[in-house]
């Protein structure tokens, strides 16, 4: 029998995978609010989760449904009439320290950005990334690639763990 971990060191281990993929997905002013709200949520289904389950893809499915509660809350809040400039943090940086690459990749279409941020920042796989967004497997890769591509071509400078230019 499978003993889960305490709720504690599963915040501790995947707290900064699904940051990033928060910052990726929301950009650096929401990232936290999600991340939160995604722990909440987790710690209040945790006891009801399988001991065999993929926490870190669970989490990331939260992570995901989290930032679509935010972009939609966004929507019908007002906009800010002065924005501040931005410095980098150097944390959930995926290839430098260098914030274009997040100006880059925010750029993307919707699918294109989940997948990167699903795939090249969480690192799960194709398949569960289908699972996410709703589609294929194929179609996931499918819009990583082209992300990819399109960061390239836009970014010339922008690595994804492992991905060159």
């Amino acid at each position: 029998m499978t003993v889960k971990p305490p709720f504690e060191t599963i915040v501790t281990e995947h707290g900064p995978t699904v940051l990033r993929v928060c910052r990726v997905i929301l950009g650096v002013h929401d990232a936290e609010d999600a991340w939160s709200e995604t722990f909440l949520a987790a710690m209040r289904a945790y006891p009801d989760l399988p001991a065999t389950a993929n926490v870190e893809a669970w989490l990331v499915t939260i992570a995901h449904r989290k930032a679509i509660d935010v972009v939609r809350a966004g929507k019908r809040n007002p906009l800010p009439v002065q924005q501040m400039p931005e410095e980098s943090s150097g944390t959930g940086v995926v290839g430098s320290d260098d914030t274009g690459v997040w100006a880059a990749v925010a750029a993307l279409p919707e699918k294109q950005r989940q997948s990167i941020a699903y795939h090249y920042v969480a690192g799960l796989p194709y398949a569960e990334i289908a699972q996410i967004l709703g589609g294929t497997t194929d179609a996931a890769r499918r819009a990583a690639a082209d992300g990819v591509k399109n960061l390239r071509r836009t970014y010339p400078g922008a690595t994804l763990k492992g991905v060159t230019q």
